[in-house]
């Protein structure tokens, strides 16, 4: 036996300093293997065959010629594909896409749903029998035809209520003397992570264990263990390295085909989504309709805020994009009503996207903001600030910690907003208008319980086991700082491995709760085991493990809003002859917890900040009304920010220390994008005196608003 010390304690180690990427190196040379690459012997490959109409039911499928074609193994559809049940409650509360749960029945709620499966011995062989299977149909009306006034609008809570309402909002609006009453729009946006969906399932000594690209491998075995019956115990989810999520690699399609195929055949099965499928099965972002009505004193402060939100839904399952919430949390006033609201569709489900609601919430709530500020003639930060409030504005709890105001000064600072003329349409670049806008950002800083183990070896070498995700954040090596920071002893000394459902429940990567609820859990554990080093335990070769769990530490928080926070500067220059919009520089400096790893850290929020460029100026899905389907289901058509959109991003922090987290982390991965949209409208609005309150910005709209009125 050997007994090993962790050192002597000392200040601040590993938080706080930038370090590379621990698996940096094997990503670049290819030594990391994602889900779609994990060798196995015997594989077999499915293919999903997808509708091809909005509504209606499978009448026959023509499977005879495909099983004779060479290398097909089985062709799965609805008279012959294992049975699951949907009768459950999964994560957060929330029961299963119904899309997931796939042949189940001939019914096809919008065009993308998955009819079959075609399994093969190579890819090729699997996607050349799935093309040329021939599915027949019996073709029903649909309706995949968004709009804020459908009938069908009813109000929806998700997972928060779907109204809040406070004082008596007619009369403040009455009484106000500044009015904003306005409507916004965002299209669907879709998420397209630079992996894309693949899993492996395989059964081993009755056990069954996938190889999976997604965002906590507990949820996965969670929810494919009620899927199909299982003891969760029996079910092992791998997840080592993720390419991308952003809220849209949970429970999907090809996860339960590829099972399902793998408990048929007792071999191993494979199936991967193409970047087309993507755009059916992997879920996206509602668009939205949003009204925002304000009502200000002649001082500019609020005495009305209404924030309407009205979100598509697909007709088998309700997923709602809250997109009132963040009003909920922002500004105060006398009459303070919200709501979110959603129109069942025959389109695919929605799903969580990278800051759900709070994105296109914040779009509209910030650009109204800016118009009250205007007709107020005050400045749009001096606005804000006049509008801080003291608690929660629907809650009424406190806050734990909000540093809006602090960010907003050091960002004015840093940007230079002290020399802006307010007027809009004079500074001029040769063919260019310039302008300059400014916007707050705000997001939950949660956290969930979650376990994790800690391993002594008697080397001096420590373990650290967690079912963390990392989805291309660089939680690993964050996790890493924690945990040698937590033992006092170098990160060099210690070992996170992650990704392993084994390794016990864990939160999952999302919600920016991720990093927070695992470093908390990993804290735990390596405190006690340092208390029992401390007292001169001899390490066997084993190691001493301890583990632990948060769930009794979290819940014992007391109530109070927790969020990160934010204030984005952007500057633009348009061309109103040829309605291009360039976005020249921004800067972020945000409210978001003690920093883990400035490195990553800093990539994360200039990240999201460039997604707002891209929310702003080119995102859009366009559905066709006569099919359902999309106009153009790829990179070609849906257009993102490429490195010639970029401008020079800044993104800061000022001291934000959660004193109620063990690290005191808030949390960091979809803060950037909140408000950065709106503060490139609000830019343009500066550089031209047009308002945009419909995204994107493209420059047909920059060319119809330049021949109106301002304000039009």
């Amino acid at each position: 036996m050997t007994t090993v010390t962790t050192g002597a304690p000392t200040p601040t180690r590993a938080v706080g300093t930038a370090h590379t990427r621990i698996e940096g190196r094997d990503k670049v040379t290819g030594a990391a293997r994602y889900a779609g690459e994990v060798p196995f012997t015997g594989l077999a490959h499915g293919w999903l065959v997808l509708s091809t109409v909005a509504r209606g039911r499978v009448s026959a499928l023509d499977t005879d010629p495909v099983l004779a074609m060479p290398g097909v193994l089985t062709v799965l559809d609805h008279r012959n594909a294992p049975r699951v049940r949907t009768d459950y409650t999964g994560l957060m509360g929330m029961r299963p896409d119904p899309t997931c749960a796939v042949f189940q029945h001939d019914r096809v709620p919008h065009l993308g749903w998955p009819v079959a499966l075609v399994v093969a011995e190579t890819p090729e062989q699997a996607r050349e029998a799935a093309e040329t299977l021939v599915v027949h149909y019996e073709q029903e009306a649909h309706d995949a035809d968004f709009t804020g006034e459908h009938p069908n609008a009813h109000p929806a809570d998700g997972h928060m209520p779907a109204i809040t309402e406070k004082g008596d909002l007619d009369a403040e609006l009455a009484a106000s003397a500044v009015v904003v009453d306005a409507e916004y729009t965002t299209p669907e946006e879709h998420h397209n992570p630079l992996e894309p969906h693949a899993a492996t399932a395989h059964w081993d000594a009755g056990r069954l264990e996938v190889i999976d690209s997604n965002q906590g491998a507990t949820w996965v075995v969670g929810e494919l263990a009620n899927l199909f019956s299982l003891d969760p115990a029996s079910v092992r989810v791998r997840s080592e390295h993720v390419g991308g999520g952003f809220g849209s690699k949970g429970v999907r399609a090809h996860q339960v085909a590829a099972v399902m195929a793998a408990t048929v055949l007792q071999r191993p099965v494979r199936v991967v989504l193409t970047r087309r499928q993507m755009f059916s099965l992997a879920g996206y972002r509602s668009p939205t309709s949003q009204r925002v009505r304000l009502g200000a004193d002649t001082e500019g402060r609020l005495r009305a805020l209404e924030h309407r939100s009205v979100s598509v839904t697909s007709t088998v399952y309700e997923f709602v994009e809250p997109s009132a919430g963040v009003a909920r949390v922002m500004y105060d006033a006398d009459a303070h009503h919200t709501a979110n609201r959603v129109v069942p569709l025959d389109v695919p489900s929605p799903t969580f996207m990278r800051a759900p609601g709070e994105a296109p919430g914040s779009f509209a709530l910030e650009a109204a903001l800016d118009e009250l500020a205007e007709r107020c003639s005050l400045d749009p930060i001096e606005l804000r600030l006049r509008n801080e409030p003291g608690k929660g504005p629907v809650s009424g709890l406190p806050f734990a910690g909000r540093n809006l105001t602090a960010c907003f000064r050091e960002g004015a600072r840093r940007f230079g907003w002290a020399d802006r003329d307010p007027r809009p349409g004079l500074r001029k670049d040769g063919r260019w208008l310039l302008g300059t806008g400014t916007a707050a950002a705000s997001f939950p800083s949660g956290a969930a319980p979650s376990t994790a183990s800690a391993t002594a070896h008697p080397d001096g070498t420590f373990t650290v086991r967690i079912s963390a995700a990392d989805i291309g954040t660089g939680a690993r090596t964050a996790l890493t700082l924690v945990a040698a920071d937590a033992l006092q002893v170098p990160p060099e000394r210690v070992q996170v491995r992650i990704g392993d459902s084994d390794f016990g429940p864990a939160m999952i990567a999302g919600g920016s709760m991720g990093t927070r609820s695992w470093s908390w859990a990993i804290t735990t554990a390596a405190g006690e085991l340092r208390e029992r080093l401390a007292l001169g335990a001899d390490i066997p070769p084993e190691g001493i493990t301890v583990r632990s769990d948060t769930t009794a530490a979290i819940g014992a928080l007391a109530p109070a809003e927790r969020h990160s926070f934010g204030a984005q500067f952007a500057e633009v220059a348009v061309d109103v002859s040829t309605g291009e919009v360039r976005v020249r520089r921004m800067l972020g400096i945000f409210a978001a917890g003690r920093i883990v790893n400035p490195l990553t850290a800093r990539n994360q929020l200039r990240g999201g900040m460039i997604w707002g460029i891209s929310m702003a100026l080119h995102e859009e899905a366009l559905r066709d009304r006569a099919s359902g389907g999309h106009v153009g289901a790829d990179l070609a058509g849906y257009h993102v920010a490429t490195h010639a959109d970029v401008p020079h991003i800044e993104a800061d922090w000022i001291d934000d220390t959660d004193p109620n987290d063990p690290v005191g982390i808030k949390g960091i991965g979809e803060i950037g994008i909140v408000g950065a949209a709106a503060a490139i409208a609000n830019a343009v609005w500066h550089a031209t005196g047009a308002r945009h309150r419909h995204l994107p910005i493209r420059p047909d709209r920059v060319l119809s608003a330049a021949t109106e009125a301002p304000d039009a």
